[in-house]
């Protein structure tokens, strides 16, 4: 008998997957695809038919919107241990919203939507359940898109640096953190001119409250740039 790709522990862990019993589990996990992807290589594209949603084992994807002008903008890089696409599940046309490319070497789980539909079909309390999750989920959306679009350019930034600080360094007043993807995504993320990006850091640099070595970049002063982004 063949090991699965991931364990019935390991999906029960997941959100998604969460309100699920081992039976269920076991249908999702004879139903999945392991798909490794080259560093540049595309998942799908915007508008594509959607067959399946996505876990991320090792790597990162970058999902993104290409406007009528031909710019590019970034939604997401979904980082290790996160799903995505996974929204298209409920959509009546049942096509991606997004493009998603590997941003590095990426390793992915393919969960198949049809057998997740059967089986939200045969419980309605797993569906209602899941729902639930969802719609907390949206919620978090909705509260990142205020803070897109009511807070400044600078406050968007230092917030997005403050967030970087890891969980046992929380209570240091100086930190190095360093950034795990290119200052231009990150300023796409952030709804930031790359420019503008820059500026800002050599403001926050000028102010002496961090100090910029290639993706590291150390805060000098964690208190004082909280208070700066209030």
């Amino acid at each position: 008998m063949l090991t699965p790709v991931i364990s019935s522990e390991e999906l029960h862990q997941l959100p998604l997957f969460s309100k699920f019993n081992d039976k269920q589990l076991s249908k999702i996990q004879h139903n999945l695809r392991q798909i490794n992807l080259r560093e540049g290589e595309h998942l799908f594209e915007q508008g594509e038919a959607a067959e399946r949603f996505f876990f991320v084992k090792s790597g990162q994807v970058k999902l993104y919107r290409v406007s009528l002008e031909g710019s590019e903008r970034v939604i997401e890089v979904v980082q290790p241990g996160c799903t995505f696409a996974e929204s298209v599940l409920f959509l009546e046309q049942c096509r991606y919203q997004l493009s998603a490319e590997a941003l590095t070497e990426v390793e992915l789980l393919a969960f198949d939507f049809a057998t997740f539909r059967k089986l939200l079909d045969e419980s309605r309390e797993t569906c209602f359940q899941l729902m639930a999750d969802m719609s907390r989920c949206l919620h978090q959306h909705l509260n990142e898109i205020d803070y897109l679009t009511l807070q400044n350019a600078t406050f968007r930034l230092v917030h997005y640096l403050l967030q970087q600080i890891p969980a046992e360094h929380a209570d240091d007043n100086a930190v190095e953190i360093k950034l795990n993807i290119s200052k231009s995504i990150i300023a796409s993320c952030l709804s930031i001119q790359p420019e503008t990006f820059s500026r800002i850091l050599r403001s926050l640099r000028k102010r002496e409250l961090i100090e910029v070595n290639g993706k590291a970049i150390t805060l000098l002063n964690v208190e004082q740039i909280r208070s700066f982004a209030a």
